[in-house]
């Protein structure tokens, strides 16, 4: 049975910070629009702000579909589960907010991710909860988790920002999601 909470404090924060990954899922207003989840995993990339706040690091990558359905309307659920230990889910619904790079909020909103903050990145995702739940998660998988992938971290890693900012340019998908809806603010502004 399922539990509404006020606040992500004690078990509950725990649980988030202790998952390897965590999913978000966005939608345009669009009735026939594209709904988009996507999986985050990088370490150290995602943190828990306060009790009703969390944060985590947008890379660059493939498209830019959550960034557009945030600025489009602002909607995000975040969605943790246990692999491994007892089986919970713990959701945040609430409302997203990309911090771009030119954003005066960006730098000391990336501080707080020490070395997570990585070449590639775009923007720092707030989202303020406005329902707090967990569940049971009594049909998720048992999953070992062996290691992260460095896949990503190594390829952008070899880029300058300024070779970064110039791939984003190139990639219409970082421009538009695939409904046509404003993705990444384009320019990027360098770091």
């Amino acid at each position: 049975m399922g539990k509404s909470y006020e606040r992500i404090e004690g078990r509950l924060r725990a649980f988030i910070e202790a998952q390897p990954v965590f999913f978000t899922a966005t939608a345009p207003l669009a009735a026939d629009g594209h709904v988009n989840v996507s999986p985050k995993g990088r370490s150290g990339s995602w943190r828990v702000l306060d009790e009703r706040r969390v944060a985590y690091l947008d890379f660059g990558g493939s498209h830019a579909e959550t960034i557009a359905h945030l600025r489009e309307n602002g909607r995000i659920t975040l969605m943790w589960c246990a692999f491994d230990g007892p089986p919970n889910i713990v959701r945040v619904h609430g409302v997203g907010e990309p911090v771009f790079r030119d954003d005066p909020r960006f730098a000391g909103l990336v501080a707080g991710f020490g070395d997570a903050d990585a070449p590639g990145l775009r923007a720092v995702v707030v989202v303020t909860a406005t329902l707090i739940s967990d569940t049971c998660g009594f049909a998720v998988p048992f999953m070992d988790y062996r290691e992260e992938r460095t896949l990503h971290a190594d390829h952008f890693g070899r880029k300058s920002d300024e070779e970064f900012r110039a791939y984003c340019e190139s990639k219409d998908h970082n421009l538009r999601s695939i409904d046509g809806l404003p993705a990444l603010p384009l320019p990027l502004p360098p770091r």
